[in-house]
């Protein structure tokens, strides 16, 4: 599950990783909730992803990983979506003793926002947000994500693989040590 403001691009990581896992041959659901339509609201992209069709039509109640785009968005009704094992990946620069969240011990702080600018993306964070969150999942493969961005970003997409790689780096880094 996928949380942002929108104009981040929480909705659009959220179809990008969607057709990832999909290229792996897994069956996958997609869809989204908007808080208002308009820019800054709450977005949410919820994914199923599975081995066999998929034939469950509701929300989700418990997550096996949750990635949030902006940690004033990480509050207690984000985080009632993850269970015991679930791997929470937070745009944060700062370190998760300083987030001062209930997400527990597999939280995992991405700056997200210094990648981007390091691969001239700006403020553009939702390919190394990705790269962070397919490290900490340990799927879609890196590659398969790669291809996927370079398939469906819109400009640079050069760079845009270039921050999914360097988050992925970083987060895999980190992820061993959970």
């Amino acid at each position: 599950m996928i949380l942002g403001r929108g104009g981040q691009g929480a909705q659009t990581a959220g179809n990008q990783l969607a057709r990832a896992f999909f290229a792996q041959g897994l069956f996958v659901q997609s869809f989204s909730t908007y808080g208002g339509a308009r820019r800054g609201t709450p977005v949410t992209s919820s994914l199923r992803v599975d081995g066999s069709p998929i034939r469950l039509r509701c929300n989700i109640s418990k997550a096996t990983g949750l990635l949030c785009f902006d940690e004033s968005l990480l509050d207690d009704s984000f985080l009632s979506l993850a269970g015991e094992d679930t791997l929470v990946v937070v745009n944060s620069a700062r370190s998760i003793e300083a987030l001062n969240t209930h997400a527990g011990p597999q939280t995992i702080p991405i700056d997200g926002r210094a990648i981007a600018r390091r691969n001239d993306m700006g403020k553009v964070v939702n390919s190394a947000l990705l790269g962070g969150f397919v490290a900490a999942l340990g799927q879609p493969g890196i590659d398969t994500m790669c291809n996927i961005i370079k398939a469906t970003a819109p400009a640079k997409k050069a760079e845009n693989i270039a921050a999914c790689r360097e988050a992925f780096d970083i987060v895999a880094g980190l992820a061993e040590n959970l």
